[in-house]
């Protein structure tokens, strides 16, 4: 996935930090906010596992730090859960007017809850999914057990969570008390995951049996077993991500691919809106090709000249092989490395020239097995041989037609 670091400013003016996560292959087909746990920032470990398997899956993934936590502006000591909440809506809001208005979002403990009161007011969002999530956001407070009877006498107190001083006042704890998630739930037309660990001992699971009962369909339960309450594993948070990924293509708008048919062998198509970013069907496969973001292209495939050149070097192998398992010699591994030394983009200025650049394919082989000297020799010349050096050194007829 490719990254790009962003700002938005919440209702109070403050610059929150943020980054977007986008395919590398691909545009988004949707985009997904992530709201973290509480406490935590944009860059916490499950974050980034989950945002992954989002972006593999075609999804644009918003993840930001809400306001006084990580890289973003103002006093934690200043928020409360329905600042949080307002931090996401602005979120949205800064997709909707650069990108597109989120479809889903993915919210972890706390930021589960707070996902679901924002996408309550979004009705572009059609999914929600929330990860250890409490069914009341008041749970949050025996967290914060420590310092509630100073937070009581005091309007504030210091309190250690996860090894961390944080300052909570009584405003945010009087907030929290008057939410009433499961209410929510219960009135929104939206599409319900619920993703809980029987052995979370933060948020206890029955947390996410009350979630789900208070949800009308579609709602869907998936049970974390054997992650713990962060899904400090990689291997329980990117199955979640995975899980995510695959259930949000039920209930978000996916475009179909492009069908493409040929009584050819090869068919390659290109729009109006796609810059260079070609689809491409040989026989049953399906590639793209692309131009580098430098000669304007989006980067979300090799250029027509890397495929050819990709050609070259996979029928080098293949030729190699198919020669040394016919004299039964012990060819272990074969790597061709091909460098072309002109570029697509000038050929195209330039192509009523027939003084154009000549086109020059270095190829370097790297041969491992027990072989000799001149066996090594001998695989050398017959690279030489392999269909598609001979036809790119020969000389191809094009014919061109309309249809």
């Amino acid at each position: 996935m490719s990254t790009k670091k962003i700002t938005f400013e919440n209702s109070r003016g403050e610059k929150l930090s943020a980054k977007i996560e986008l395919p590398i292959d691909q545009h988004p087909h949707n985009f997904a906010i992530f709201a973290h746990c509480f406490t935590c920032n944009k860059n916490f470990r499950a974050v980034r596992y989950i945002t992954q398997s989002l972006c593999a899956e075609g999804f644009g993934v918003l993840n930001f730090d809400f306001t006084g936590l990580g890289e973003s502006e103002g006093d934690f000591a200043d928020t409360t859960f329905s600042s949080s909440v307002d931090d996401l809506i602005c979120a949205a809001g800064y997709l909707k007017e650069n990108y597109e208005s989120p479809s889903m979002f993915v919210g972890h403990s706390l930021g589960g809850a707070a996902v679901i009161l924002a996408a309550s007011q979004i009705e572009e969002v059609k999914a929600v999914v929330t990860v250890g999530t409490p069914s009341a956001p008041q749970h949050v407070k025996h967290l914060l057990q420590s310092g509630i009877e100073e937070i009581n006498e005091k309007g504030l107190a210091e309190i250690n969570i996860g090894g961390r001083p944080f300052t909570v006042k009584k405003e945010f704890i009087d907030d929290l008390d008057k939410q009433n998630l499961l209410g929510m739930v219960s009135r929104m037309k939206k599409s319900f995951l619920f993703m809980h660990s029987p052995q979370d001992r933060i948020v206890g699971i029955e947390n996410a049996a009350e979630l789900y009962q208070a949800a009308k369909h579609p709602k869907s339960f998936i049970s974390l077993d054997g992650a713990d309450h962060l899904l400090s594993k990689e291997i329980d948070a990117c199955y979640a991500g995975d899980v995510i990924a695959n259930w949000a293509r039920r209930y978000v708008e996916i475009p179909e691919p492009i069908e493409l048919s040929t009584q050819s062998h090869i068919v390659a198509y290109l729009n109006t809106k796609d810059k260079f970013t070609t689809q491409i069907k040989a026989d049953q496969h399906r590639l793209v090709a692309d131009e580098p973001k430098s000669f304007g292209g989006n980067d979300f495939g090799p250029s027509p000249y890397q495929l050819l050149a990709s050609g070259l070097a996979a029928c080098t192998v293949m030729t190699l092989r198919m020669y040394a398992n016919h004299k039964k010699w012990d060819l272990h591994e074969i790597y061709c490395h091909i460098r072309h030394e002109k570029t697509h983009m000038e050929d195209c200025q330039d192509c009523d020239n027939p003084k154009a650049k000549i086109d020059k394919f270095t190829r370097e082989l790297e041969i491992i097995g027990d072989l000799d000297d001149a066996q090594r020799q001998r695989l050398l010349e017959i690279a030489d041989k392999c269909p598609v050096h001979r036809t790119l050194e020969g000389e191809a007829h094009i014919e061109t037609k309309l249809i």
